[in-house]
């Protein structure tokens, strides 16, 4: 009788013992792997936020584009890569043409290169003669050239009749880190060749 009440029994701890070792065998491994992956899933998610960020900053740049592309092409107007000297001169001739005054003189000086903005600067001279508003205008067309110029300083003096002689100073612009002394080595040509 006690044997007939044993075989339950023990057939019950058999069961739970076989019960606990497939959980252990079975169960607790995938709950570890459940875990593992639920990691991997956030960190998933996590890197596609990145990318989608990412991805709508490219977006963004590729739409600005063709603006920054014409602020790159006005600056480059404006800020030659070469100093250009002759297409300086004659921007200011054309400029003295049309306000009607006669120009005296011209003078650039070496460019200088400027480390802190990385640009090279030419400083250049102007004499003039013309009535006051046709020397006037001349000075606003000077500072609305297509290349950058700056009028630092401006000395008017009675002429003949009713001229005026007008000397200026005035500073023009150039990218070419190799115009000038003290500056580095670089592209000295359109095609940063060196010629």
């Amino acid at each position: 009788m006690l044997t007939s009440r044993r075989g339950p029994v023990i057939a019950g701890v058999a069961s739970i013992v076989v019960a606990a070792l497939m959980i252990f065998v079975l169960v607790l491994p995938k709950l570890g792997q459940v875990s593992d992956a639920k990691k991997q899933l956030e960190a998933a998610r996590a890197k596609q936020s990145t990318l989608e960020s990412q991805l709508r900053a490219l977006q963004d740049a590729k739409n600005a584009a063709p603006v920054a592309q014409k602020t790159i092409d006005r600056v480059n107007q404006e800020i030659p890569p070469t100093a250009d000297l002759p297409g300086l001169i004659l921007l200011l001739q054309n400029a003295a043409t049309s306000s009607a005054i006669d120009l005296v003189t011209i003078t650039p000086s070496t460019p200088a290169f400027d480390a802190t903005t990385g640009l090279s600067t030419i400083s250049v001279s102007v004499s003039a003669t013309g009535t006051y508003f046709a020397l006037t205008e001349y000075l606003y067309k000077i500072e609305t050239l297509p290349r950058a110029a700056k009028v630092l300083s401006i000395t008017l003096s009675p002429g003949e009749t009713s001229a005026l002689t007008m000397a200026a100073t005035l500073d023009m612009f150039t990218a070419d880190t190799s115009a000038g002394p003290g500056s580095s080595p670089g592209p000295q040509g359109p095609t940063g060749s060196g010629g």
